[in-house]
This record gives C-alpha cells, sequence and structure tokens, in this order.
C-alpha cells in the first residue's frame, strides 16, 4: 500500500467535491499552523467549522474573529471540546509537539477523523499508542507532510522508483538555518515541557520523510545520534529580538542533531538538521545505488522543496553522464492538498493519505537520536506487535 500512497494523493485531488454532504470539523490548538488549516478549509464547500480550543483564555474566540468566521463553539480544551460537539466528523490538531498525542487519542477514542499536524508526536512510545487508537476507532490519522505534494518531491520518488539508480545502499539528508530559531512565534517550540523535541519536530521530521518517502520507507534497525542546543542556550543569539535571557532559558531542545541509521534492505541513512549554525547547509540530499546516485540540492532555509534542478550520475553505455531534471514550479497548493486528500480520504473511506505505518519510522529514528545521544550508545530499535 505504501508504494500506492503518491498515486492516491495525486488521484484525490480529482474527486468531485459533493456538496451535499458537509463534514463537520474541528481545531484544536488556534496558534501560527492552525491559521494555515483554516484558510484551507474556507475554500472547501463541503467542510463546516463548527468548534475550536484552546487552552489560552479567549484564544479560540479572536482567532475565530480575525478568520471572519461566525457561529463557532469555543472550548477550553480539546477534552471539553469533543464531549460536546457528538457530530464532529474530524478534527485539525494544531498544538504544540507535547499535547499531540493525548489530543489525538482522545478524538479517536471518540470516534473522530485526525488531521495531526507534524511532528506526529515526540516518542516512538506516543506514536504507537496512536496507532493502537486509530486501529481501534476505525477511524484514520493522517500526519501533515504536505512537501510531499510538491511536484519536485513527487519526481525524486518517480526516479527512485524507476530503478534507474539500482539497488540503494546509501542516502544523506538533512538541512536546516543558518539562523531559524523560531521564537517569532513564542516559546511553545523551544520550551522542554511543550516542545521536548527541536529542530528535528520542525524541519527534520520533513527531510527524514523526503528520503524515507522515495525509498519505500524502510523500517529503521539502529541509529546512532548526536544533539546539541549551543545557539539556543546562548542569549547572544536572541539579543536582536530583545529577549536574550528569557529565551535562552526557556530553551529547552536540540537546536542541532545528527544520527547514523542503518536502515532495512541495508540502507545506511546520514541525517543532520539545524535551526542555527555558523553555515549555509549541511550538504545536499544524496541518494546513493548501484546504478546512479540523484543529488537533491538543499535549500537556504529548509522549506519542504528543493534548492535547485535534481541530477541524477550515472553511465550510459560505458561512460559517465550527468542528467539534469529540470525543477518543477509549485504552484503554492501543497497545503490546500495536504488538507483536501485528507477530507477527501474521510468521505470515501480511503487510506490517511500520509499514513502513522510509514511515520511511525519516521518517529522511531528522532526518538532514537535522542535517546543514543543521551547515551552516548548505539541503540537496537525494536517495534513491538500492535
Amino acid at each position: 500500500m505504501a508504494e500506492d500512497m503518491l498515486d492516491f494523493n495525486v488521484k484525490q485531488e480529482e474527486i468531485c467535491v459533493d456538496t451535499g454532504r458537509k463534514l463537520k470539523v474541528g481545531i484544536i490548538g488556534t496558534g501560527w499552523i492552525a491559521g494555515s488549516h483554516i484558510a484551507q478549509y474556507l475554500q472547501m464547500p463541503d467542510v463546516e467549522i463548527v468548534a475550536g480550543a484552546d487552552l489560552v483564555e479567549g484564544k479560540a474566540e479572536a482567532f475565530f474573529e480575525k478568520w471572519g468566521v461566525k457561529g463557532i463553539r469555543c472550548y477550553p480544551d480539546h477534552k471539553t471540546m469533543l464531549d460536546g460537539e457528538t457530530e464532529l466528523d474530524a478534527v485539525s490538531i494544531c498544538t504544540y509537539n507535547a499535547a499531540h498525542a493525548e489530543c489525538t487519542i482522545y478524538a479517536l477514542e471518540k470516534g473522530v477523523h485526525v488531521l495531526l499536524e507534524k511532528p506526529m508526536c515526540v516518542t516512538a512510545e506516543e506514536a504507537m499508542a496512536i496507532m493502537k487508537a486509530e486501529k481501534k476507532s476505525g477511524k484514520i490519522v493522517s500526519v501533515g507532510f504536505q512537501p510531499r505534494m510538491d511536484p519536485n518531491m513527487i519526481k525524486l520518488k518517480e526516479i527512485v522508483r524507476s530503478g534507474v539508480l539500482g539497488k540503494i545502499y546509501y542516502i544523506q539528508t538533512g538541512g536546516g538555518r543558518r539562523r531559524g530559531i523560531p521564537t517569532p512565534y513564542g516559546t511553545s517550540f523551544i520550551g522542554k515541557d511543550t516542545g521536548v523535541i527541536g529542530a528535528m519536530g520542525d524541519i527534520g521530521c520533513y527531510s527524514l520523510d523526503m528520503v524515507l518517502n522515495a525509498v519505500g520507507y524502510p523500517r529503521p534497525l539502529t541509529v546512532t545520534g548526536y544533539t546539541s542546543d549551543f545557539f539556543g542556550k546562548n542569549p547572544k543569539y536572541f539579543e536582536a529580538e530583545g529577549k536574550p535571557e528569557e529565551y535562552a532559558q526557556v530553551f529547552g531542545v536540540e537546536d542541532f542533531a545528527a544520527g547514523f541509521i542503518r536502515l532495512e534492505g541495508g540502507i545506511i541513512l546520514d541525517f543532520r538538521i539545524a535551526w542555527a549554525m555558523h553555515l549555509d547547509t549541511p550538504g545536499d540530499t544524496v541518494i546513493m545505488g548501484t546504478e546512479g546516485s540523484v543529488r537533491v540540492p538543499s535549500t537556504e532555509c529548509w522549506n519542504g522543496s528543493i534548492g535547485g534542478p535534481m541530477k541524477i550520475y550515472h553511465e550510459v553505455a560505458g561512460s559517465p553522464v550527468c542528467t539534469e531534471i529540470p525543477m518543477a514550479e509549485s504552484d503554492g497548493k501543497n497545503f490546500y492538498r495536504k488538507i483536501r486528500s485528507f477530507i477527501n480520504a474521510v468521505k470515501e473511506g480511503g487510506p490517511a493519505p500520509v499514513p502513522t505505518s510509514q511515520i511511525l519510522y519516521n518517529q522511531m529514528i528522532i526518538d532514537g537520536i535522542v535517546r543514543s545521544a543521551k547515551t552516548g550508545k548505539e541503540l537496537v530499535l525494536e517495534i513491538p506487535e500492535l
């Protein structure tokens, strides 16, 4: 099924919208990313936003007023909303990282489909708990990886699936920002109790998904990890924002991470991600195979796409050649496609566009890096039976 997910996403866009049946949707967490969700929902005539919840008093009401949406029932937390809204079809979960699992599991227990913002959660154990609740409920959880909808990401997967690279044996991926700790959006990203994971949860999960999705999401077997917080813990970094001591004291996650992961099928994954560094990029993404390799240029600020034309290095008639793949222009609708494909899956009874069965492996790698960094040892990753 995993190999067919890309085709499923493409086909979902072609489904005619049935406005005769409107899905009732709620939004849990009304911070920055919730704005991207509501902006897409408001373009869908077969969706009715009926409820919202936020822990901060008055925040949900102000959010819906800002977007000009009236008659929305607002609640002080996800449990109160899900208990009170007995006709909800689906929810977008847009909370801080630490609340993802709790909110998702409770929604599933109430019989509600879930569009879960990335990262899926913060530990491998939470990821397994989400999958168990999903299986028991019979509902779907789709995880918010809109970069999959980018035409260049689709082309990368097509390149791998074409067989032109042969057997894949080594992958290098990552990226990051020279200066990009997301404090302009508040401290929930950087707090230990709210963010829990930093650069890996924000942008690292995207770069992992880019390559793992391209090669069919093989199971991770072992991981050796490293994390650091040299920039986030340094008040000097935040001087331009006027809160150097406050942000440095709150900072409780990693601003850089690296991992060396052995994947099923004899594939090695070399991963690194940064919120802050004295470098423009820690390297391009490279997928190496026995018949060819592909290089994916990095972006200055990892944005879910590519920084230039991809290049395939291979041989033709015994001569080494380089084939350049022209960049496809994005139409800026990847976020819309993420939500549209989820809504269509709910209405049509289809599989989740970005299934938890895949993102579990993504989360296991991140969790493994965190735990390995603490122990200074390589870890064997084990997946218990559902």
